[in-house]
């Protein structure tokens, strides 16, 4: 099953709200030649561009290999959610791989928002960001759990910009009756994403990289020897054009079909939706959700919402177990908006959308070297804009010599999903439709 067009034209943005209302846009010439450079980068997502912008300002020759538009897959359609740290606890990570490690990984999770943050500054990015995330709990067992989490990280990390809300004040933030109090990311931020990805391509290619687009790697050779250069590489193969490289990064995330097979064994895609309402009267929206944080709750199935500049709702959630999405997206998500906020019953929608994400199973990024020179990372599970940004950077630096923080992330523990490519699928929907079932029912 090819996710590059199952559920899209090839060449073209999804009819979002963020394509909507995405800045003027410059088109990528396609790859029509035959090119020999440092690093090559399939991908032109957060984690390809990050890459790139990092390697080119260093001075390292490098392209960026996209198949339709860059920031056309997940990087121009999630929630814009820019959170810290992981997925799993930092108790759990303790556990693993020791308090060192989680101390380290802590401080990592924080430098990903930083970075979004300074690259966005630094390169005069007009992506609307704006501060703070809510976390609302789903049940009151949720909660109480959270709240020891919370004051384990105060405790041991200084974590002094994670706030609880308690039940009481909860619909000081939200109106909404739902949710059984929440916790308050300071240190996290939010942002239009689609813009975010034009303007790290833009940033990218100002320093020096070569960002191609409609350009659909279809082959790969991974050791290539060339033999008219006296040194070893790869070669990766479009349909118009091909590029030697020294090294090659894969940043495909959820799109990664075959190019390769380890990386399809550990990071499985998965596909999420998002409405955008028609703008809401004057003063309503500040009335829905207070000093327009962003928000996105506990379930294991995520609710995920914000505000936009022009005052919609964009509503993030709803649940499928096929890679083709919905007939009708609109209806998918409606139940779950509404089911939040039931005076919004009679609002129209005006954007739905869908995209294609991708997890592991420990909900943990895979980050991997394969060899001495082939390198990937994808599989974010939901905090993809600053682990993304982050990867990338990280992959810059290990190409450059400084390996340290890449050996970290590498190291955390990420379980190749079970069966081959025919039942892993399967398998995905009978895990994902358990957790869902808890959802529904306030586990």
């Amino acid at each position: 099953m090819d996710l590059l067009t199952i559920n899209d034209q090839p060449g073209k943005y999804p009819n979002s709200w963020y394509h909507h209302s995405a800045n003027s846009q410059t088109k990528r010439p396609q790859l029509n030649d035959d090119l020999e450079v440092d690093v090559c980068i399939v991908g032109g997502g957060y984690t390809g561009l990050s890459a790139a912008l990092h390697l080119a300002r260093n001075g390292i020759n490098c392209v960026v290999l996209e198949a339709n538009r860059v920031g056309w897959g997940a990087s121009g359609r999630n929630g814009g959610q820019v959170g810290i740290g992981f997925n799993q606890s930092q108790e759990w990570l303790a556990n693993q791989l020791g308090q060192t490690a989680a101390q380290a990984l802590w401080d990592l999770g924080l430098q990903g928002a930083r970075l979004v943050e300074s690259l966005i500054v630094d390169h005069n990015i007009s992506c609307d960001l704006q501060k703070h995330i809510l976390y609302p709990t789903h049940s009151k067992r949720y909660f109480n759990e959270i709240v020891k989490d919370i004051e384990a990280l105060q405790k041991n990390y200084e974590a002094d910009k994670l706030n609880i809300v308690p039940p009481d004040e909860i619909n000081n933030w939200l109106a909404t009756d739902h949710y059984h109090g929440a916790v308050l990311n300071r240190y996290a931020r939010h942002l239009h994403p689609l813009n975010y990805a034009l303007g790290l391509a833009d940033a990218a290619s100002n320093a020096g990289a070569k960002l191609f687009e409609n350009s659909r790697v279809i082959k790969t050779r991974l050791p290539y020897l060339r033999s008219h250069v006296s040194m070893t590489g790869h070669r990766v193969e479009t349909e118009h054009g091909s590029v030697n490289a020294e090294h090659i990064i894969f940043a495909c995330n959820g799109y990664h079909n075959e190019l390769h097979p380890q990386i399809a064994k550990h990071v499985m895609p998965i596909n999420n939706y998002i409405v955008a309402t028609k703008p809401l009267p004057e003063n309503f929206p500040d009335n829905l959700i207070a000093n327009r944080v962003a928000v996105a709750d506990s379930r294991f199935v995520v609710n995920y919402f914000r505000l936009s500049q022009d005052n919609r709702l964009l509503f993030g959630g709803g649940e499928t177990w096929n890679y083709r999405f919905p007939k009708d997206i609109y209806k998918l998500v409606r139940r779950n908006l509404i089911e939040v906020f039931p005076q919004l019953a009679d609002t129209e929608l005006e954007f739905a959308w869908g995209g294609t994400l991708a997890i592991t199973r420990e909900r943990l990024p895979f980050l991997r070297k394969f060899g001495t020179s082939v390198w990937a990372a994808g599989g974010y599970s939901g905090h993809g804009v600053a682990l993304s940004t982050l990867a990338g950077k990280l992959m810059s630096d290990a190409i450059q010599g400084d390996d340290k923080a890449f050996k970290l992330l590498s190291q955390l523990p990420c379980t190749p999903f079970p069966g081959d490519d025919r039942f892993r699928p399967a398998l995905l929907k009978l895990g994902m439709a358990w957790y869902a079932m808890r959802d529904r029912i306030g586990l």
